[in-house]
């Protein structure tokens, strides 16, 4: 086995250099996504702590709620930054090695990103998103900067939103929301969607509490400016309800399933990495002849206070005569338990949990432990298997700051041998 670790992280220098900001009462991005409006999952909209505690660590001062009786500006705009930085020590056995090359201890800017976000309009008002970003959660690791968002939002009712641009796609839970929300560190299920795509979605909030909502797409990748292929159309769609909801507990549970269907332009191709971002694919198929695939998706969380799990399926149908139809899945199972009792507030807009907000001045530390499997081997197409375990820690020190070290260790199943590695992850995330 080969272990290196390094005594004078990049990590620990970058907190220093950041951990100069100073507390003020400067309103800045409030407590939910840049993505959608939160609403509380007892059926409130929460925008903001309305009680700021003094932290121990200096942060800027959490948005105030916004006043309803105010008159909003024709024209609103809010500058939002995220920053987060990651550095990965690896140690694996040889097999690992020949599997996937030797894996280099790293520091990586994991995503600096910049948005703009707001509203235009009087009664009627249309909601916009520009955002784009240095490396990032939905940026494959070769490509350095990106167009993220550019999408306008008009409501169609009260209940429902229509999405015009790019955005997106409404398909599995670790994508729909905000990767900085997740309890794990990184995405497992990445073979099996994109981040975003250009074309029109709806999102439709259901029941007298908001207790379901119901999401639809369809894309087209040859609009995207930046694109030098023609697939087709994609389409997706996803229904989640709260099956059991007790608000005064902090108590629900939440279920869901989703459907996405891809176009294919002659070949595909699917690979991804063991939970993490950088290193070699440990799985790869390749590219093979394909004329499309449909991907199903299953989703639970079940919330009973600081404690929660959540777990996500998937099962891939590729459309190839060539291959049989091969199918591919994964899935992973994560634990969470909040140790101060704080929990996730969950979002009936959209059907997510949002991240954690720190009630006293130490914070709230996480304990977080997961297990997850992918297989990519089917008729023919060998890309490869791995499970995977891990266990972590997080610290959500303010609104916006949180401090992450996970370790995992990895079972890699491919090229007829099993290879074995270990993975050591520390992670400073400041959202604003």
């Amino acid at each position: 086995m080969r272990a290196r670790l390094c005594s004078t992280s990049p990590v620990i220098m970058a907190i220093a250099l950041m951990g100069g900001f100073q507390a003020s009462a400067v309103q800045a991005q409030s407590t939910e996504s840049l993505y959608e409006p939160i609403g509380h999952h007892s059926g409130g909209d929460v925008h903001a702590v309305d009680e700021t505690p003094h932290y121990v660590f200096p942060d800027f001062a959490p948005a105030k709620p916004a006043d309803p009786s105010k008159e909003q500006p024709f024209f609103k705009i809010r500058f939002g930054l995220v920053m987060i930085g990651d550095w990965t020590d690896f140690s694996q056995d040889a097999i690992s090695e020949d599997q996937v090359g030797r894996l280099n201890d790293e520091f990586q800017v994991r995503a600096a990103r910049l948005s703009l976000t707001g509203s235009i309009g009087g009664t009627y008002r249309v909601s916009y998103q520009v955002s784009g970003e240095y490396k990032g959660f939905d940026t494959a690791p070769e490509q350095k900067w990106k167009l993220t968002d550019a999408a306008l939002t008009f409501p169609l009712g009260s209940r429902t939103k229509m999405t015009v641009g790019k955005t997106k796609e409404t398909f599995s839970y670790e994508m729909v929301g905000d990767s900085a929300n997740l309890p794990h560190s990184e995405r497992v299920l990445t073979p099996f969607f994109v981040s975003r795509n250009f074309g029109v979605r709806f999102v439709q909030v259901l029941g007298a509490n908001k207790a379901a909502t119901f999401s639809a797409g369809a894309y087209k990748d040859s609009w995207d400016f930046n694109s030098k292929s023609d697939r087709g159309w994609d389409y997706s769609a996803r229904l989640t309800g709260l099956i059991w909801d007790v608000p005064d507990r902090n108590e629900f549970l939440h279920l869901g399933v989703a459907y996405r269907h891809a176009a294919a332009d002659q070949t595909v191709r699917y690979s991804g990495r063991a939970e993490t971002n950088v290193g070699e694919y440990a799985i790869d198929t390749g590219k093979f002849a394909a004329q499309g695939s449909d991907g199903f998706a299953g989703e639970a969380l079940l919330n009973v206070g600081p404690v929660s799990f959540l777990g996500e399926y998937i099962v891939n149908r590729t459309n190839s005569r060539e291959f049989r139809d091969p199918v591919f899945h994964g899935w992973y199972v994560t634990g969470s338990w909040v140790l101060t009792g704080e929990t996730r507030p969950y979002d009936r807009n959209v059907g997510y949990a949002r991240r954690v907000i720190p009630k006293g001045r130490w914070g709230a530390p996480e304990l977080v432990a997961r297990y997850s499997e992918m297989d990519l081997d089917d008729n023919g197409i060998e890309g490869g298997r791995f499970k995977k375990t891990m266990l972590g820690l997080n610290w959500w020190a303010t609104t916006r700051w949180k401090f992450g070290a996970t370790w995992g260790h990895t079972w890699l199943d491919r090229f007829g041998e099993r290879g074995e590695s270990d993975t050591f992850l520390t992670r400073i995330q400041w959202v604003y």
